[in-house]
């Protein structure tokens, strides 16, 4: 392990990082250069519509708190329940049209338990090249054989299904992608996705969440109104601005996963603050759409950075990677934003494929008038006209 850590080099090393709270628009100065110590204006985290710390979903959490306590306790078939949990799943579960939701305390172990569910030591399951490492460390522990395709080449998984199905007809296969991927900002065709998975016989698990709250009809989601998905993935620590997660499928599916999940019945319920905040921010979702002006942000910053001679980001949401390659450039790119009050940060191998280093600039509903514009000045780039 020693020589492991030894080998690793320095651009390539991690380290825990603390920020100051972001700027806000009333505070945010554009003509005054910020000191090292001064906020930095946020334009790495997935707060994509600002919710965590709308006032209605920050009074949801701590009355939540002050009423049930910080935790809940124990796992959900102990005595881990509490109503908001009930609340919260049934509304999510109406909004996405789905029969049943369960929750959970953190994607990571949402995706282990969706896996879990759909495939055995006896599956095949056909993976996106780039699919987030929770579905790759959940395939690991189901035992089934992995075959990934090249990201979002769905002619590539229409042959593998073939020939999964040639080789042996009565297999269980299971097809992982994600709908928004989160460090490319792309997404795949989802109604061709889910038409060749029930050409082939081929259970869908769907992640969905950097889309939810985002894109797709109200933001539902781009499997929105496509029920032969089996399984949804999402999170409430993206669009939610909270934390937590949840599966959502057909009863059957549900009660499976009820009976059977390690993941879901041996670990503690999601703290009731937080699914209460989930809960309002699913209400403000729906009352507030935010979606729409934050892609047409998004579409005019890709435009200006395509202008100003950066490769165009790809995707439509609001996710924009800022294509550098060598890590060494990426950092240097990072540091020259926060010194300019920006904080991005560079994402690099193994995060992202061997040279593709990037920026992962993030857009969100509450970023102040003038960001995009410091960020050029920032960027040494012309301004956009």
């Amino acid at each position: 392990m020693r020589r492991q850590l030894a080998a690793i080099p320095p651009q390539r090393r991690r380290g825990l990082r603390s920020f100051a709270p972001a700027a806000t628009a009333a505070t945010l100065d554009l003509a005054t250069p910020r000191s090292r110590s001064a906020p930095l204006l946020d334009l790495a985290s997935n707060d994509y519509l600002g919710l965590s710390r709308h006032p209605e979903v920050v009074s949801a959490a701590q009355a939540a708190a002050a009423s049930q306590g910080l935790g809940a306790g124990a796992s959900r078939l102990v005595s881990g329940s509490r109503p908001v949990h009930g609340e919260l799943e049934a509304a999510l579960a109406a909004w996405l049209g789905r029969e049943q939701v369960l929750l959970f305390p953190s994607g990571f172990q949402a995706n282990l338990a969706a896996v879990g569910a759909l495939a055995d030591r006896h599956s095949l399951v056909l993976a996106d090249r780039l699919i987030h490492h929770s579905l790759l460390t959940g395939v690991r522990a189901s035992g089934a054989r992995l075959q990934r395709f090249a990201h979002n080449d769905l002619a590539q998984l229409d042959s593998q299904l073939q020939a999964a199905r040639r080789r042996a007809p009565g297999q269980r296969l299971l097809v992982l992608s994600e709908s928004l991927f989160s460090m490319q900002g792309t997404s795949v065709d989802v109604a061709v996705l889910t038409a060749l998975c029930a050409e082939h016989g081929a259970a869908l698990l769907l992640d969905e969440a950097h889309a939810l709250g985002v894109l797709g009809p109200g933001g539902r989601g781009l499997g929105h109104n496509q029920p032969e998905i089996a399984l949804i993935s999402g999170t409430f620590g993206k669009a939610f601005g909270g934390g937590g997660a949840f599966l959502a499928g057909d009863a059957l599916v549900g009660e499976w996963l009820l009976q059977s999940s390690g993941a879901f019945r041996y670990t503690t319920a999601l703290a009731p603050p937080l699914a209460a905040g989930a809960l309002a921010a699913l209400a403000l979702i729906q009352a507030e759409p935010r979606s729409e002006a934050l892609l047409q942000r998004a579409a005019r910053w890709r435009a200006c950075l395509e202008a100003a001679g950066w490769p165009r980001p790809p995707g439509t949401g609001p996710i924009l990677p800022l294509l550098v390659g060598d890590d060494h450039r990426a950092l240097e790119l990072q540091q020259r934003l926060e010194a300019a009050g920006l904080l991005s940060v560079a994402i690099r191998p193994p995060t992202v494929p061997e040279g593709t280093a990037r920026l992962r600039l993030v857009l969100r509903h509450d970023l102040p008038a003038g960001t995009l514009e410091r960020l050029l000045t920032a960027l040494g780039s012309p301004a956009c006209s």
